[in-house]
């Protein structure tokens, strides 16, 4: 029997699921097909790959051999796969995704200029994880997105990472809030109030503000997670709510956005690029390109600006 793909992905499978039940599941097989397609490879590498019990399929150490070298070959087929993909389009397909309009938007609109003969699309996701996977999977070609102190990226193997900018989380009031008038907030002072929150976007919002929170000696009262920005400032300029947002949050009328004291939440907007994709002879243009959007969506935000101010080279 010559060993194919499918058994590679089939021993993949077992592993990382722990159970020919699961694998199963997860390839789209019957448990007693894919059994006798495992027994058929064992036989062909000569012993057993699993030890196969109650809690499940644990490696042997051939399994952990085969295991490996599997690996290398669905990469180095992945691999082929998107080469050939580059080769029949020419190079002229370009995937890139965001999960700040902010950057993603104008950066796209940037690079399509200055690589005026490409075929540029624009994934927009909510969650930052996603947006990793999808870059790691070779589906995009780079991405911007966030992360958060103390759930900083670590960029995997093959992918380039760079900081485009730090942008501190917010306060989002009534006009009409009691501390509406100051220049900045202490985050300890909002203990009592109401918030409204955007939800988990698997990648430390909002965890990172909930620490921050009980580092200022409280737990946030948060009986509104909502995704959509509208809802979020229907309440904040009813005061019913407050929210923490981005310091380009684009105010509302009734609304006022300040400040909080110390910055105990700097975000990071990130760009991520595959060191074997197209963009990569590209990435200190990309970086401009993203530095550049930032720049520009910040205008609108006047507090901002003079947070950055008052900072300037702190974050540089």
């Amino acid at each position: 029997m010559d060993l194919e793909i499918r058994h590679m992905r089939a021993v993949c499978a077992i592993a990382d699921t722990g159970s020919l039940t699961k694998a199963a599941a997860a390839l789209g097989l019957s448990q007693p097909a894919l059994t006798a397609q495992l027994q058929r490879v064992e036989r062909e590498l000569g012993g057993p790959l699993f030890t196969r019990s109650r809690q499940g399929a644990a490696l042997t150490r051939l399994g952990e051999f085969v295991l490996s070298r599997a690996r290398a070959t669905l990469l180095n087929m992945d691999e082929l796969r998107r080469g050939a993909a580059r080769h029949h389009d020419g190079g002229r397909i370009i995937r890139l995704g965001g999960a700040m309009g902010s950057v993603a938007v104008g950066q796209a609109h940037r690079l399509g200029a200055y690589l005026h003969d490409i075929d540029l699309r624009l994934q927009m996701e909510y969650s930052p994880r996603l947006l990793w996977e999808l870059l790691m999977a070779g589906r995009l070609d780079a991405l911007t997105t966030v992360d958060y102190p103390g759930f900083e990226v670590r960029p995997p193997p093959g992918i380039a990472c760079e900081v485009i900018e730090f942008e501190p989380v917010f306060v989002a009031l009534s006009a009409q809030h009691q501390f509406a008038g100051r220049q900045e907030i202490e985050l300890a002072d909002l203990a009592d109030e109401t918030w409204a929150l955007t939800p988990s976007d698997g990648a430390g919002w909002p965890d990172c503000f909930h620490a921050a929170c009980q580092q200022a000696g409280f737990i946030a009262r948060v009986p509104y997670t909502i995704a959509s920005r509208a809802p979020i400032c229907d309440l904040v300029a009813a005061r019913q709510a407050i929210s923490a947002c981005q310091a380009v949050f684009e105010v509302s009328e009734g609304i006022v956005v300040r400040p909080l004291a110390g910055s105990p939440i700097v975000m990071r907007h990130l760009l991520a690029c595959r060191r074997d994709g197209p963009l990569a002879p590209h990435l200190a243009m990309l970086l401009r390109f993203g530095q550049e959007a930032h720049h520009d969506y910040a205008q609108r935000a006047p507090s901002y600006l003079a947070w950055r101010a008052a900072r300037r080279g702190e974050f540089d």
